[in-house]
């Protein structure tokens, strides 16, 4: 009876090589585990339960265990065993670890191996090192990645100088990576040159405005920076003479509770054309607080933005976002405010593509009349996720033929229903006797909303040249 079982065991296994996902490359197996999971291994050992071939070909590669955190506390020796020598990712939760011995003893052998360590849940940064002890007694010189979020706001944004930095801002020389949630920013982080990527996020307590601006400059590799913060009031009065100058940024992201905050970061930092600006506002318009101060500084803005390409507008929650050939610039206010005001900040004569998001249910049946009268040069319409109410489209049958250079029209995902086709029927009628001004394109793109049903396809494709109907959360090609 044994013998039988140890065969059909056998044969089973056999049966199970010969699936085709049992084909793949043991490789493709391994990397496919990489996806279940960032840094919890509890679903990545279910994977290894499957069958014998995807159990050596997970358990046999290192980096699929090298991510590991604080609440899977009985699986880090397991992993550390099984990552090898490749670099660590470790995420811990301070306030859950407290003193564990388990847990400490195993990863602390381990701690010169981390490349990526994301600290949270913490009362003070300070009391770091009595939380974790040992933990920072040795170096992490290959750290290129560090995460903190401090539970509580700190008493002070920028400590000063006499007071000592935590262990863990010691010998990061190779750091790239910065995230501070909450975090107080210590003198010993000025010296850090090597950061690509900072981010300061959930502060409340001011920032002095000269140092942030020297902080910037003292990186010269910052690639991308993200600020949620206000400035200390009457920092900004004392700002450095010239501006700071940061060619090599390429996204710049903030949050200012006031247009004095605003008009002091864009005044006195000069970026290089082609960097993506997103500019996020407390207030209901922050549009309206960038147009406070023009001309200056927002000449520079549309000088980054020329020519303006692409518009992309989603009214509630208000997103308006600015796309040239080579930057990006973004607003965006919790609250909304009078549909499309922003337009009038920026030159719009060169736009090629126009997406609306009303996602309302009452637009208005004359919602499109405004901007499409100031798109002149537009080639596509995107209506996405728009409730098309009666009367929608009529604006594109104005006399005198609003776009006359437009050629497609993009429902995605909107309901199109038997109404809309006609309505664009008689749309169309208005615009066939012009030449310059007729639809060549009609794309839908349904990913929630159900496809409109054959019959209307088909009338659809009686008056339209070409007509695309899919199913998908991303647009097609519409160059």
């Amino acid at each position: 009876m044994k013998q039988a079982e140890d065969i059909l065991r056998e044969v089973v296994s056999l049966r199970n090589s010969l699936r085709p996902v049992n084909r793949l490359p043991p490789e493709v197996i391994a990397l496919c585990a990489t996806f279940v999971s960032d840094n919890d291994p509890k679903p990545i050992f279910s994977l290894t339960h499957v069958c014998r071939y995807w159990r050596n070909a997970i358990i046999s590669s290192p980096r699929n265990w090298a991510s590991m955190g604080s609440g899977w506390k009985r699986l880090v020796p397991l992993c550390l065993e099984r990552a090898g020598a490749v670099p660590l990712i470790v995420n811990i939760t301070v306030s859950d670890v407290g003193r564990n011995e388990m847990f400490l003893q195993a990863l602390l052998p381990h701690v010169y191996r981390i490349s990526h360590l994301s600290l949270t849940g913490y009362p003070s940064i300070e009391g770091v090192a009595d939380d974790l002890p040992g933990f920072f007694a040795f170096p992490i010189p290959n750290l290129t990645s560090l995460k903190l979020e401090q539970a509580t706001q700190p008493t002070e944004a920028f400590p000063p100088n006499q007071i000592p930095a935590p262990p863990l801002f010691r010998n990061v020389s190779k750091l790239k990576l910065l995230h501070l949630t909450r975090t107080p920013v210590y003198p010993a982080v000025f010296s850090i040159t090597s950061l690509v990527e900072l981010k300061l996020i959930g502060y409340t307590t001011p920032f002095h405005f000269g140092r942030f601006i020297e902080f910037l400059q003292s990186n010269r590799n910052l690639e991308l920076v993200t600020m949620d913060l206000r400035f200390a009031e009457g920092s900004i009065q004392v700002a450095p003479e010239r501006t700071a100058s940061l060619p090599q940024l390429r996204r710049l992201a903030f949050t200012c509770g006031s247009a004095t905050d605003m008009r002091g970061l864009l005044s006195c930092v000069t970026l290089r054309r082609g960097v993506s600006i997103t500019i996020q506002g407390s207030r209901s318009n922050p549009c309206a607080d960038l147009a406070s101060f023009l001309p200056f500084p927002c000449i520079p803005i549309r000088e980054l933005l020329t020519p303006i390409t692409i518009i992309k507008y989603r009214v509630s929650p208000r997103r308006l976002h600015i796309f040239s050939g080579e930057g990006e610039l973004s607003f965006q206010s919790p609250k909304t405010g009078s549909m499309y005001n922003e337009f009038n900040l920026f030159d719009t004569g060169t736009v090629r593509e126009f997406h609306v998001n009303t996602h309302c249910p009452n637009p208005g049946s004359d919602y499109l009349s405004w901007p499409l009268r100031r798109l002149p040069a537009l080639e596509v319409l995107v209506l996405s996720e728009t409730r098309l109410s009666p009367g929608s489209l009529f604006a594109l049958a104005n006399e005198p033929i609003l776009c006359p250079s437009l050629k497609t029209i993009v429902f995605f995902d909107c309901q199109v229903t038997g109404d809309a086709i006609r309505e664009l029927e008689r749309v169309l009628a208005k615009r066939r006797d012009s030449t310059a001004a007729r639809l060549y394109r009609v794309v839908i793109v349904n990913n929630t909303c159900a496809l409109p049903n054959l019959q209307l396809i088909h009338q659809l494709r009686t008056i339209v040249p070409r007509v695309d109907v899919g199913v998908g959360d991303e647009l097609p090609d519409l160059s």
